[in-house]
């Protein structure tokens, strides 16, 4: 599979959108700390048959550096700007926390521009307090230390991966730890402060949606726990909601199989 890196100016600054394949539009957009590489399994399964659009957001991977926070609106404006500059109408779409919830805002203002949507690993309620503290002092010791040094690494590895994955998928340990390694810290300590602290609750505007949407969580996800995930799923009407046993906050690099399999089913029930 050869991607194709294409810069898309946004309200955000110029994204790098990896593409590959052919076919119906499926658009990813990744958890916090996290670029296009997480969906690199969902790339190679699904670009024998769609065209896959892998996402670096705002302040991440390949795109423009972040300098100040963000609203979740001008997040899906920037899904609305990357879908202009390729030509399309529309897109399915799968996200993952920052991504699922973002997904979730682009299908309640934009809904002539979605298809379906799988929102994985994610909330539509505001950061709570304990949430709040604890990204709160990751950002400000990150800055101290110039990046995301050895001394922070188990803690963001905790509230990604469960204890099966830690366990026994070197590979997740090993992706996570190579993404930390990519990151701006000045640039995504802003995206960092807009997605946890600044989060909006966005369970009334979800009641808006009117797409497909499948909701998904793990059962070992430390950082939206089943039930905060399933609140959200409940707050859109019609969503399907599934719990992945075995897998905690980055399913797709998880159990990619697993995912695959559920994120084509779905689709394909949509088509």
């Amino acid at each position: 599979m050869e991607l194709q890196d294409v810069h898309v100016p946004t309200v955000l600054g110029r994204l790098r959108v990896r593409r590959a394949g052919a076919g119906p539009p499926l658009l990813f957009w990744p958890s916090l700390l996290m670029d296009s590489a997480l969906w690199t399994a969902q790339a190679e399964y699904f670009a024998g048959t769609r065209q896959v659009l892998l996402v670096d957001p705002p302040g991440h991977g390949g795109s423009e550096p972040l300098g100040q926070e963000f609203t979740f609106e001008e997040c899906a404006t920037c899904v609305r700007q990357i879908l202009d500059h390729l030509g399309l109408d529309r897109a399915d779409f799968v996200g993952n926390s920052w991504g699922g919830m973002i997904g979730g805002t682009f299908a309640a203002r934009y809904p002539d521009r979605i298809g379906a949507a799988v929102l994985m690993n994610c909330t539509a309620s505001p950061a709570g307090r304990r949430q709040r503290i604890e990204y709160g002092l990751l950002t400000r010791v990150a800055r101290l230390l110039g990046g995301v040094r050895a001394p922070l690494v188990p803690s963001v590895l905790n509230a990604f991966l469960g204890p099966t994955s830690l366990r026994s998928r070197p590979h997740a340990v090993a992706a996570i730890r190579a993404a930390l390694r990519r990151i701006n810290v000045h640039s995504v300590t802003w995206a960092v402060t807009s997605v946890v602290p600044r989060r909006p609750d966005q369970r009334g505007l979800f009641g808006l949606i009117r797409t497909p949407v499948l909701v998904v969580a793990g059962v070992q996800d430390q950082t939206f726990p089943v039930a905060e995930t399933r609140a959200m799923a409940d707050a859109i009407p019609g969503a399907r909601f599934v719990v992945l046993d075995n897998a905690a906050h980055l399913a797709a690099l998880e159990v990619p199989e697993t995912v695959n399999t559920l994120i084509d089913g779905f689709l394909r029930a949509q088509d």
